[in-house]
């Protein structure tokens, strides 16, 4: 027997029956359908040798070879072979429970306050934007593990998945922090607000930690072990990235408020340092979740490397002239004014940029050391 015969008849029997007997209604084949029926009554071995591809009489009542494999990849696609189709680990597993747990505090947090706790400002206002952006995308997440529609993205989801929680642990931790800050005292609030809205805003600092908590121990557990192949974004390096441009933007917000950095060519440089070294952190990052780090015509991984290193050296050049020009008594201020408000002192500002100006350098110096350590498994 020919072994198109043979390919011919394997193709029938594959096709699920319903499909298969759906399409030739539609195609005014059901001759075709006694055929299937009497293959797969056959053992597979009898139901090969049995049938022979149908000649040109026979196309008019019955499948041709080319139509059998459209069907039969039609039956593939449409009936998988992949077990249930939703995926109980989504929730189940230690990862699954932190991110349930991560819906219930964010849910619980975000609701205590909008009820009666209350927010007022750009504090509060960051604080509520944060839960509601992490609460909306652990939604995402945990529907998509769950369905195993994640498969549809194109985009790397193990790389989305460690990226995110990085920075979900870096917005709820920075909320923890602020909320009680601004917002929570021991004492009664004068009325209307009064014990009640007191109580609130306690049981949401509360809440608030805990969700910090759990999207710290994602990031714990989805980790790269030293040895594993993982996401890109589940490594050191790759989480680094993520508090890189988090401080990037903690600098920018400094920047902005009245930072006086226009005065001198020196401090714009430091300016223009900050800016490209996070657009290349933020590319970097969304290359990885994307997927498309294989096409940039040489290794990532030794990109990703001498673009560390160049950082380190522009970090340290800031480091070094931004508190020059800003605290030297020849360009600045070497102590904070007495005359300068609290709250709306440039001082205070570039107080702020130096710090986590030293910050980042010591960020990307340890991430230099961790590049060396890895290598980047593309397709994960």
């Amino acid at each position: 027997m020919s072994s198109g015969t043979d390919c011919y008849s394997r193709a029938l029997i594959s096709v699920p029956l319903p499909i298969y007997s759906a399409w030739c209604s539609s195609h005014g084949l059901l001759p075709c359908c006694v055929l299937r029926v009497a293959l797969q009554s056959l053992p597979p071995s009898a139901a090969a040798q049995r049938t022979e591809r149908p000649g040109p009489a026979q196309t008019s009542g019955c499948l041709t070879l080319n139509e059998a494999r459209v069907i039969s990849r039609m039956g593939s696609a449409m009936d998988p072979s992949g077990g249930a189709y939703l995926h109980l680990g989504a929730v189940m597993s230690p990862v699954g429970t932190a991110r349930v747990l991560q819906l219930a505090f964010g849910c619980t947090t975000f609701s205590l306050v909008a009820h009666r706790g209350g927010f007022a400002g750009v504090q509060g206002t960051f604080c509520m934007a944060s839960w509601g952006f992490c609460f909306a995308l652990s939604v995402l997440i945990v529907a998509f593990e769950f369905t195993k529609l994640h498969g549809c993205l194109r985009l790397s989801w193990g790389n989305f998945t460690a990226a995110f929680a990085m920075l979900a642990t870096l917005l709820s931790a920075t909320a923890a922090v602020i909320y009680p800050l601004y917002f929570t005292r021991l004492e009664c609030p004068p009325e209307p607000a009064g014990c009640t809205a007191r109580n609130f805003r306690l049981a949401a600092s509360v809440f608030a930690g805990l969700l910090f908590l759990a999207y710290a121990a994602e990031v714990a557990l989805t980790r790269a072990r030293p040895g594993q192949v993982a996401s890109y974004m589940a490594t050191i390096s790759g989480l680094l990235k993520i508090v890189q441009a988090f401080v990037a933007c903690i600098i920018f917000g400094a920047l902005v408020y009245d930072s006086r950095y226009g005065r001198y060519m020196a401090t714009q440089w430091c300016v223009a340092v900050y800016s490209l070294c996070f657009l290349a952190t933020v590319a970097v990052v969304v290359l990885s979740v994307l997927g498309h780090t294989g096409g940039l015509g040489c290794p990532f991984d030794r990109l990703v490397v001498v673009y560390t290193f160049l950082a380190v050296l522009l970090y340290l050049s800031a480091a070094v002239i931004w508190p020059v020009f800003c605290f030297d008594p020849k360009y600045g201020e070497p102590a904070r004014p007495l005359h300068c408000p609290q709250g709306s002192c440039p001082w205070d500002s570039q107080l702020v940029v130096a710090i986590f100006t030293y910050v980042n350098l010591l960020l990307y110096i340890v991430d230099l050391a961790y590049s060396q350590r890895i290598r980047f498994v593309p397709t994960l």
